[in-house]
């Protein structure tokens, strides 16, 4: 969910703020947040003003690393340039200090666009000189940042680890704010570890703390967690009154990265309420927050653009209003996130924007949102020779045309050339005519060689090009593409759709090489596909270190959920053996499947791909989502195909993103 899983790019300002920003341009600490908008552009501009004054020593090193700070929240790639600055400047006058502070905000910045192993390198850099140096404000602030790091990479148990280690040094110190900042943090992770009433008690701490300091910033990020949480507990109403609460409040001090996340939440919390049909009938009972709010049951006010009612059948007044202000919240989100190049909401944003567009039944632009989640995910593992395959198979009719217009051309003049010699050559001797003559079938037989060297080769290529279109498309729609240019989107009832992702695919970077990562995700995934090949599954897509792929397509198949489960299994123990044999070389594997319907068709013109959609599709990355390493998750849809097949485990109901409460199995053999 983007619920609240980026709420740690504010959260991370705080924390920066511990250690100031540039000496003589540095605000109190407890504005460093605030400090946004106008008056943050005001303070870059008399640092960039300032800079080419500066000498090249301790001095410009600091403004530097302050311009990598103060760059944040405005355009993190900038920062990253002028951090890696003051980190080589910091390292050639040997200033420890200084190339900590560099390496802390090159981490937060990197953190930013979501290079998370560039970042925990340089945390850990950070880390270390901080602590060979003394520095107790410095330690305390990077071990807070690694801790959002964990986070931030769903290892929550590290998180809170390093969240208590830096509550403990912030307590110290007496650095209140950080104390504030730092429970807000621990409730962060209790959320994601789903104990919400632990989420709740720490949240409310550092709500209490933010108010007795009058720290708007503070309280407009725990507002919006408090937000979350109630989300999660699907107390609607108190959900959307704290993230309005919070974008208000960022609205107002000029944090877009706030507002983001907060319009990213409230556009989230209508689709849920849209998918909780109890809510929309107004019986759901709300447990009393720990702040004293006791609403007895779901009202919403006409402001928040809801309303109860009763449903009919069609899209009600209520309904509709609910998806309108979805789409309106989502697509102020995407506004945002473009400007800052939050690549990672984008994604997020889009992803909602599709399912809103679905409940309202606009599938058009449905698709065009997921067309542009394809793009965006996509782009980290797109292969630059997949344009040229695809050209290549295009172009077979016009490859054939072009070579027999060739070959009909040069024969023609061949044949021109042939007459005049015969003309010329009546008058010579009959020797003279029959040297000619050998010459003349020399000539043809040559010729005729070449011809069919040259449509052998043709041959070839083309059949190289259909194979290596086939590897992009199924076999029918290759066919058809091939034939008329195009191929039509069709609706397949019957299909079961599996997903696969690495656990913690992200540490495993950070301790691997790039060429080592890639070879082991190619290793897997060619395997991965030899499996399904053998079960007639089709393949659609990686996405990243995840594995798409779906049974009953394009040609039907009454055994869809059988074969895919077969599939899984195979993929699972072939995972478990190469655990057993190397380790942290290798990923622990999560695996989810569901079956159901789907739209499958070509997606885009340039780089375009065979693509399904459909809530089938959300359903099963659910159920990867909410499985365990080493586990296969079916929903109870493919548990009633399957169930006389295959051992299977009850689960119980679990809260899916967007979908509430649904039944999962464990497939035991």
């Amino acid at each position: 969910m983007v619920l609240s899983k980026q709420f740690l790019k504010s959260i991370l300002l705080f924390l920066c703020s511990v250690t100031g920003v540039v000496d003589g341009f540095a605000q109190k600490p407890t504005d460093a947040k605030a400090m946004v908008g106008k008056q943050r552009q005001a303070l870059i501009d008399s640092m960039l003003q300032e800079l080419p004054k500066q000498k090249e020593d301790t001095n410009k090193v600091t403004l530097l690393n302050g311009l990598a700070f103060t760059y944040w929240s405005v355009n993190a790639e900038t920062g990253i340039l002028y951090g890696q600055q003051g980190l080589a400047l910091a390292a050639k006058l040997q200033w420890k200090k200084g190339i900590a502070d560099a390496e802390n905000k090159l981490g937060i910045d990197y953190q930013t666009v979501s290079d998370y192993p560039r970042a925990l390198e340089y945390y850990t850099d950070a880390l270390k000189k901080e602590e060979e140096i003394g520095n107790e404000k410095g330690i305390a602030s990077v071990t807070g940042h690694i801790g959002l790091l964990y986070y931030c990479q769903n290892d929550n148990s590290k998180a809170l680890e390093y969240h208590f280690k830096a509550l403990k040094m912030q307590e110290k110190l007496g650095n209140k704010q950080a104390i504030a900042i730092t429970t807000s943090n621990i409730g962060l992770s209790y959320y994601e570890l789903h104990d919400y009433d632990k989420a709740l008690e720490y949240d409310f701490k550092a709500l209490k703390m933010a108010e007795e300091r009058a720290d708007k910033s503070n309280i407009a990020v725990v507002n919006s967690n408090i937000g979350t949480v109630y989300t999660m507990q699907k107390n609607y109403t108190m959900a959307i009154e704290y993230e309005q609460k919070a974008l208000k409040a960022d609205e107002e001090l000029g944090d877009k990265h706030g507002a983001l996340i907060n319009l990213c939440n409230i556009g989230e919390c209508f689709i849920s309420i849209i998918n909780d049909t109890a809510a929309l009938n107004g019986t759901i009972s709300e447990k009393p927050s720990p702040n004293g709010n006791q609403p007895d049951k779901v009202t919403f006010s006409p402001e928040m653009g809801l309303k109860k009612y009763k449903p009919t059948g069609a899209i009600p007044a209520g309904k509709a209003a609910l998806l309108r202000s979805a789409i309106d919240y989502t697509q102020r989100a995407i506004v945002i996130a473009k400007e800052i190049h939050a690549m990672d909401v984008l994604v997020e944003c889009y992803e909602n924007l599709a399912e809103a567009y679905r409940l309202s039944g606009d599938y058009r632009q449905a698709l065009e949102c997921e067309k542009n989640y394809t793009a965006i995910k996509d782009s980290v593992f797109s292969n630059g020779n997949s344009e040229k395959i695809v050209k290549m198979s295009m172009q077979n009719d016009y490859v054939r045309k072009r070579l027999a217009d060739s070959m009909e051309t040069a024969n023609a003049r061949r044949m021109e050339a042939l007459k005049l010699h015969q003309q010329r050559n009546y008058t010579y001797t009959g020797l003279a005519v029959i040297a000619l003559l050998c010459v003349f079938t020399f000539f043809i037989i040559r010729n005729n060689k070449l011809i069919t060297k040259e449509k052998q080769r043709s041959e070839g290529l083309l059949k190289r090009s259909d194979d290596l279109l086939l590897n992009i498309l199924p076999a029918e729609v290759a066919d058809e593409l091939k034939e008329k240019g195009t191929a039509a989107t069709r609706y397949f009832d019957n299909v079961t759709v599996l997903f696969t992702d690495f656990v913690n695919f992200t540490n495993a970077g950070a301790r691997m090489s790039p060429q080592a990562l890639i070879d082991e995700l190619h290793t897997c995934f060619k395997t991965f596909d030899e499996i399904t090949s053998k079960y007639g599954i089709e393949k659609i897509k990686t996405i990243g270190d995840a594995y798409l792929a779906v049974a009953g397509l394009p040609s039907a198949d009454p055994l869809h959920a059988e074969q895919i489960v077969r599939a899984a299994i195979e993929i699972n123990a072939f995972m478990q053996d190469r655990v057993a044999k190397l380790g942290n070389s290798t990923f622990d594997i999560r695996i989810g499947i569901h079956s159901g319907s789907v739209v499958a068709g070509i997606v885009g013109v340039k780089k375009f791909a065979y693509d399904i959609w459909g809530d089938t599709v959300n359903t099963a990355a659910r159920m990867e989502q909410n499985s365990e390493a080493g586990r296969i998750n079916i929903s109870q849809t493919t548990y009633e195909l399957v169930k006389d097949k295959f051992a299977c485990a009850y689960r119980g109901e679990t809260d899916a993103k967007g979908k509430g409460l649904l039944k999962m199995y464990f497939i035991n053999g």
